[in-house]
């Protein structure tokens, strides 16, 4: 396992250096530039010119691509905008994309596994059809149109929840570590740790609908095969108690194709992130690229889809893994 673990993280290498190649030319193919975003449309040509320079936007691609590795594995990428390091402006967003993926990814779990494990027990049945056109509903429905539908629903017309933000502002509350849920904890600080989760419910019921639908569906598919098996039917004959069947046997090795989808969701709640954090005004790393992509922050943008990237392929990795924890035949090696 550890061979494989060590293959993995080696061959992330080639995988990002591709990646910001794909990045570098993207950024540079769309319309405008950071000189024009930075001067406005009325921004005379002597003035784009002379930004431009300064920026070394003139200078060969294959320069510019150089450079770029050269103050990434530094770390002294500098935001165009706002002129800070992106590394800082990462360490501020970042917590915030991570409270809602988390809590996305949560909701998505507790409440699509059973779905779709009672749906497979009762195959066929009104639960079983009602599941499926749920999740079918849950996969259609983009997420910023949810978002807008929940924060109409339960903001303006109950007044029960939110609709922007991360912790209302006249709260006064200390952030130690930049994750609202756990600085309310840490500080005991119980109305800031409420306020947070209340801020988190809709944004990660927005973000996790999708996930819970493809979970579901899985789930479901996945106990139909397993349950069918032999040393299903054999435990059942040896007269093992149903709850002690399901939970040992069908459920435990329905896990597996469970995990995998688990560990494709992050990449999806993290490009989600981007659509549910500007519908809500989430403050996090969706918001920040959607920003970098308006004012054509080169570095913002390149940074911030590697630095997503990075924290997508070392999930598959834990995810990977982990299958030998899971179902102890399945041996991890490097050949």
């Amino acid at each position: 396992m550890l061979r494989f673990a060590v293959r993995r993280l080696l061959l992330l290498v080639p995988i990002l250096i591709g990646l910001s190649i794909l990045v570098f030319v993207w950024v540079r193919a769309l319309p405008g530039s950071p000189a024009e975003a930075l001067l406005g449309e009325r921004a005379d040509e002597q003035d784009i010119a002379q930004i431009r320079e300064q920026l070394g936007l003139d200078d060969p691609l294959p320069v510019q691509y150089w450079r770029f590795l050269q103050t990434v594995a530094q770390g002294d990428l500098v935001s165009i905008a706002s002129r800070r390091p992106i590394w800082t402006e990462i360490k501020e967003r970042f917590p915030a994309t991570v409270e809602l993926t988390f809590a996305a990814g949560l909701f998505a779990l507790v409440f699509g596994v059973p779905l779709g494990f009672f749906a497979a027990k009762r195959y066929g049945g009104i639960f079983d059809n009602s599941s499926l056109v749920l999740s079918l509903i849950g996969v259609s429905i983009p997420i910023f149109f949810l978002g807008i539908i929940l924060k109409w629903i339960f903001s303006v017309k109950l007044g029960w929840l939110p609709s922007i933000g991360r912790q209302d502002v006249y709260i006064e509350a200390e952030h130690p570590t930049n994750f609202y849920v756990l600085d309310g904890i840490i500080t005991r600080n119980w109305e800031a740790t409420w306020d947070a989760i209340k801020h988190l419910i809709l944004p990660a019921i927005a973000l996790g609908s999708i996930p819970l639908a493809l979970i579901s569906r899985i789930t479901r598919a996945s106990v139909l095969d397993v349950q069918n098996e032999d040393y299903v039917r054999t435990a059942r004959a040896k007269g093992l108690p149903s709850r002690e069947v399901d939970s040992r046997h069908v459920l435990r090795n329905a896990m597996l194709p469970i995990s995998t989808v688990i560990g494709l969701q992050v990449g999806l709640l993290l490009s989600g992130a981007i659509l549910t954090e500007t519908v809500f005004a989430f403050p996090g790393i969706g918001t920040w690229i959607y920003e970098s992509i308006q004012n054509r922050d080169y570095p913002v943008m390149q940074g911030g889809i590697l630095f997503v990237a990075v924290i997508v392929v070392f999930v598959n990795l834990v995810v990977d893994i982990s299958y030998g924890f899971l179902d102890p035949r399945i041996r991890l090696s490097g050949d």
